[in-house]
């Protein structure tokens, strides 16, 4: 991609997907294409996504129907219930996962990434304990739906989209039976704590059909669990190769755990949340650096000029949002992992003596997209990765076992899934086996 901006600059034009394309590595026309989404410009995902994920799925609904699922997902992620319910659990599955760890053992932290978010998932939709046989089944259907969905689209048999197919009508039956216990239980009057899961909202506060349903959680399922358990795994590796962060998180975390001790209280509360600054600056530069979602498809729903370029009507619109992260021209060694540049920008927007160029660089910043399709568990997805590094941090040293780097293959992935060797703090709170 580096080759063809160099020769054609940051817009050119290009096939793409069987359609002719525009692809822009612009930050200006990709914040122009995220803002006109409705208007100027749609959602367009190929075919095969639609088939795999379903036609009710957000990630390819546009129009009235895109925004009602939508509503649905912001009042259920609401920031009222981040912090009332959500931050509890995922506290108490984060704390799940890392209980397993041994001491001197090696194993995949890409796995255990996925096994945490999916086990928050699985509970925060249907009230699926982990562990559980059927937990346990359905992970396993996902892991196989998963493969399909980044496979070449051949309904061959053998083939990974074929056999993803088969996962997802399995997947699919065993949410309709949820569906159907929980109807049952709610016409005989029987209230439970269930009733707080996305599966228990949606069946009471909208009016979808079975089938829009089925697809809203299979999507859900999907885009809470792939992206999230990614970007904690893109952390655990940048972590590792800069020591200066990890001690900063440290410091930070230290003094969140002793004010809590002199207060006699254990679980993370909001307030402990928004103490963690720093943590947040490691978060947004492991997303600027990760790039967990590169590109975004669009088309022109009309003729557009944009700065003297001319998007013709119907043509595949590429926003290549990970070009613009690692655009030199807005942020300093871009290639370089540097979690302080992001201290800079909030020093910025509250000191006019600070540099305009930081601050600016951080309105180009959208690893959730933007505009009216914005990522609607942005919220959640942050919270998972500040809760998942202050125990991360205060309990373990991790190290790598064996190479490994990500690569896209278009999600992002370890091909060793990153194998790292842990050892306990000698004040480590979390107890397990081993100790």
């Amino acid at each position: 991609m580096e080759e063809h901006i160099s020769r054609y600059g940051k817009i050119y034009r290009s096939s793409l997907f069987g359609e002719p394309t525009i692809v822009s590595a612009d930050a200006g026309l990709n914040r122009f294409i995220l803002q006109n989404e409705g208007r100027l410009f749609e959602c367009s995902y190929p075919k095969s996504i639609g088939g795999i994920l379903g036609k009710w799925s957000m990630l390819v609904l546009v129009g009235d129907m895109h925004r009602d699922m939508r509503i649905i997902s912001l009042n259920f992620l609401s920031h009222a219930r981040l912090r009332t319910h959500l931050l509890k659990e995922v506290e108490s599955q984060t704390l799940l996962v890392l209980s397993s760890w041994k001491e001197n053992c090696t194993f995949s932290a890409q796995d255990e990434a996925k096994k945490f978010t999916f086990n928050l998932m699985a509970k925060h939709i249907m009230s699926l304990d982990p562990g559980k046989p059927e937990t346990e089944q359905l992970k396993k259907e996902y892991v196989t739906f998963m493969k399909g969905v980044v496979s070449a689209p051949l309904n061959l048999p053998g083939t990974p989209y074929r056999k993803a197919l088969k996962s997802r009508s399995i997947i699919l039956k065993f949410i309709e039976q949820k569906m159907e216990e929980r109807i049952a239980k709610m016409k005989g009057g029987v209230e439970n704590l269930e009733d707080d899961d996305l599966l228990g909202w949606v069946l009471k506060h909208s009016n979808l059909s079975t089938e829009q349903i089925l697809d809203l959680i299979l999507s859900l399922l999907f885009a809470g669990h792939e992206t999230s358990s990614v970007s904690i795994a893109l952390a655990i590796y940048f972590l590792q190769a800069c020591p200066g962060s990890i001690q900063q998180l440290k410091e930070e975390h230290l003094q969140i755990s002793r004010a809590k001790k002199l207060a006699g209280e254990t679980e993370l509360n909001w307030d402990d949340y928004r103490k963690m600054e720093f943590t947040q600056c490691v978060i947004s530069e492991t997303l600027r650096l990760g790039n967990v979602v590169r590109f975004l498809h669009r088309k022109a729903l009309k003729d557009v000029r944009y700065k003297g370029y001319d998007i013709p009507c119907g043509w595949k619109v590429l926003p290549v949002i990970s070009a613009v992260h690692l655009d030199s021209t807005l942020f300093d060694q871009p290639q370089h992992f540097n979690p302080w540049r992001w201290q800079q920008c909030n020093n910025a927007r509250g000191d006019s003596a600070s540099s305009s160029s930081t601050t600016s660089s951080s309105n180009y910043f959208m690893p959730f997209g933007g505009g009216p399709r914005l990522c609607a568990g942005s919220e959640l997805a942050k919270l998972e990765m500040a809760v998942f590094i202050h125990h991360l941090v205060l309990n373990f040293h991790w190290e790598l076992a064996d190479s490994d780097q990500a690569f896209a293959f278009p999600f992002v992935d370890f091909p060793k899934g990153l194998p790292i060797r842990v050892k306990h703090h000698p004040h480590s709170y979390i107890k397990n086996d081993s100790s």
